[in-house]
């Protein structure tokens, strides 16, 4: 079984104001605390196509999940929590103002696949002003012909962890176009003086 969530959010932030945001929502100091699940993030790859305007980027993070119930520890050897490390690529399209993040997990695919799609785009009515935000999570635990019922809490827990995760990253995206947002004005100001 496949669980798909979507979730659509406005930010009333321009396209590029949003996305350098994006970019910096795991290292904004109040990150650590809020985003307590994020372990460790490292950049493997960055190339930049200058013919296109694209930028490409392949990130390694590693999250800690919720506690998984008892008879999954089993499985994987009795750690009440597990880190799991995913892969996050972007494509970063300038010309086209369009950024897609996919994140997928590299590790437990043998219990669990998910894969996060988010994409950022100029808002249809307002595409100079605000950036509609869209992202699917779909989530599949691997087949257990015996577990079938413990698989299906286990995907229900990983959503419901996932749409939290999500609601408090996109908090800190809004925070972090707050900080541009005055950096700008205050520069505008000191360049008219």
């Amino acid at each position: 079984m496949v669980l798909t969530y979507t979730q659509e959010h406005v930010y009333r932030h321009p396209w590029d104001r949003v996305t350098a945001a994006a970019w910096r929502k795991f290292t904004d100091p109040e990150a650590s605390s809020a985003l307590s699940h994020v372990v460790d993030v490292h950049t493997l790859s960055r190339r930049f196509d200058p013919d296109a305007g694209r930028l490409h980027t392949t990130r390694s993070i590693t999250v800690r999940s919720p506690p998984l119930p008892f008879p999954l520890r089993a499985l994987i050897g009795g750690a009440p929590a597990v880190f799991c490390h995913c892969i996050e690529t972007t494509v970063a399209d300038a010309p086209r103002r369009h950024m897609e993040v996919v994140a997928r997990n590299a590790g437990l695919r043998r219990l669990i696949e998910v894969e996060e799609r988010s994409i950022y785009e100029p808002h249809p009515l307002e595409p100079d002003r605000w950036t509609m935000f869209r992202q699917e999570t779909r989530i599949r635990c691997k087949p257990f012909s015996a577990l079938a019922s413990i698989a299906e809490k286990v995907e229900q827990r990983c959503a419901e962890r996932f749409l939290q995760n999500s609601a408090k990253g996109r908090d800190f995206v809004e925070r972090i176009c707050g900080y541009l947002e005055a950096e700008a004005s205050s520069s505008s100001i000191a360049a008219a003086q």
